[in-house]
């Protein structure tokens, strides 16, 4: 495969868990000793014990959005905002780093209902689950081996993935801390919108939506129509509130790669394209223009990031 043929998604199959964990393994050895990724590995195993229904005390996840693919994607992201940061400027401290990919694992855990909740899926938690992701670690960070001291810095970075929050208002302990903020902040929304079966997931966010009474959204439509304003929105955020971290993945693919593109805005500007095309032709019905034989591979809009 040549670089121009490489896709994001062919680099790794990020649905296999253990494939995950060995490249940010991999990747994080290229700046820290090896020997410190057991701190990042404990929350990992965890981590799937609780998406999986193996944690003492909560049900496994049953919402389809936000599930465990969406967790790897978001650990393996952070990695590789990481390694591009890493290569281009001082590079983050062995603290901050291990901080960041906990801060991963554990950004969605407040979307699992405990085991005596038999109320409807941990989609109803969709508006707090921020908050209840920092209660879930306030509460068992002892259990992943996380420090107090940890426990305040992961909180900071967990609460930047609120799309709501305004980090430049934020109380950090160090700039260090802000820019793996931010990079937690960057990597939750390359990593969702970046998806293979981002389209396919579409639908499953809308019956999250619907379940947790977001308005807005009155059909499985609505979503895909608004999906394009939404990435307006976050290209603002990426620039200006999450301090162009996206930038740094390209010099990760760049350098691991040898393939010179930001892979995650490529894969991105990929979907928004297809959603365009299914939004301006109306004859059939957008069901079925989501089914992965359908998907195109060919629209590459120029992203208005640099």
């Amino acid at each position: 495969m040549n670089g121009s043929e490489i896709q994001l998604s062919r680099l790794i199959n990020a649905s296999k868990p253990r494939s995950v964990l060995g490249e940010v393994r991999r990747i994080f050895s290229y700046h820290y000793p090896t020997r410190h990724f057991s701190e990042v590995r404990r929350s990992y195993t965890l981590i799937l014990d609780l998406f999986q229904g193996r944690f003492s005390g909560y049900k496994a996840c049953n919402t389809e959005y936000h599930n465990l693919n969406h967790t790897l994607d978001v650990f393996l992201a952070a990695a590789r905002l990481l390694d591009g940061y890493n290569l281009r400027k001082r590079g983050l401290a062995l603290s901050t780093a291990v901080n960041l990919l906990r801060a991963s694992l554990l950004h969605d855990a407040g979307y699992i209902q405990e085991d005596w909740d038999e109320e409807g899926t941990g989609a109803k938690f969709t508006v707090r689950h921020v908050e209840r992701s920092i209660a879930f670690l306030a509460r068992h960070g002892r259990d992943f081996g996380i420090s107090e001291e940890a426990i305040d810095s992961i909180s900071q970075m967990i609460l930047c993935t609120n799309l709501s929050v305004e980090i430049e208002g934020m109380s950090f302990i160090s700039n260090e801390e802000r820019i793996a903020g931010a990079m937690l902040g960057t990597a939750d929304l390359l990593g969702q919108m970046a998806d293979r079966v981002y389209l396919e997931k579409l639908l499953f966010l809308y019956y999250e939506f619907k379940e947790a009474g977001i308005g807005g959204y009155k059909t499985e439509y609505d979503i895909i129509r608004k999906n394009v304003d939404f990435y307006e929105m976050t290209k603002k955020r990426f620039s200006n509130e999450l301090m162009k971290m996206y930038r740094y993945a390209r010099y990760h693919f760049r350098e691991r790669f040898t393939v010179d593109r930001n892979l995650y805005l490529q894969a991105i500007n990929r979907h928004i394209s297809y959603l365009k095309k299914i939004i301006k032709d109306d004859s059939t019905n957008f069901r079925g223009k989501l089914k992965r034989g359908s998907w195109i591979e060919d629209g590459r809009e120029v992203v208005e990031l640099s």
